[in-house]
């Protein structure tokens, strides 16, 4: 699975749940999970019709509060992150965002439906993990995918800065792609590279 496609999943299920099967008594990561899909799902099933930027626009202040782009970014880059300038991070991270809102909401126009399954979290350490399952076909075929959310608390408020995907994490892989372009031609060329892609999309 590529990287778009994990982002595009992971997305798509906190937006078009349908049910949840819940057999369990609810924590904070659940609730903040199912919160977020909530609100995304309205927006989405209202406002169909809105131009792509507008979606983005909206996507952009419902996704800002729930998805912690700086620490997945941070994560992601590891001990690449701390030699980079305040500068080079905002960039970085400002250009992340950027991408992964705007993959998510080419995924919402897909108007593809997922039924997700809430199954419970559990501690990781200070983090939280909440996972669920996601059901839907593929080519008529039943597709079931395994997507958990890795939750970080700071003050009163949980978001999650990393989703994983059948067992593979987005850090994993941003980290595997960055750590390849870096090594290669080094940081300023991985920045070059999403400017690109930004562009493009």
């Amino acid at each position: 699975m590529t990287i778009r496609q994990a982002i595009l999943i992971s997305f798509l299920a906190l937006s078009t749940a349908l049910g949840s099967g819940q057999a369990f008594a609810e924590g904070v990561g659940t609730k903040t999970v199912r919160q977020a899909n909530s609100k995304l799902s309205k927006m989405f099933l209202a406002e169909n019709t809105v131009s792509e930027a507008e979606m983005l626009a909206k996507a952009r202040k419902q996704l800002g509060g729930f998805l912690n782009v700086e620490e997945l970014g941070k994560r992601a880059l590891s001990e690449h992150w701390s030699s980079l300038s305040k500068a080079k991070q905002t960039e970085f991270t400002t250009l992340l965002r950027q991408l992964i809102e705007t993959n998510y909401v080419k995924g919402m126009k897909a108007n593809v439906k997922y039924k997700v399954s809430y199954l419970g979290e559990k501690p990781q350490g200070e983090f939280l993990l909440v996972q669920t399952v996601v059901k839907s076909k593929r080519k008529g075929r039943p597709l079931k995918i395994e997507i958990d959310y890795l939750l970080s608390k700071s003050g009163d408020t949980w978001s999650t800065f990393d989703i994983i995907t059948d067992g593979i994490g987005l850090v994993e892989n941003y980290r595997a792609m960055f750590n390849k372009i870096i090594g290669k031609s080094g940081f300023d060329a991985l920045l070059e590279k999403m400017r690109r892609k930004l562009a493009a999309s």
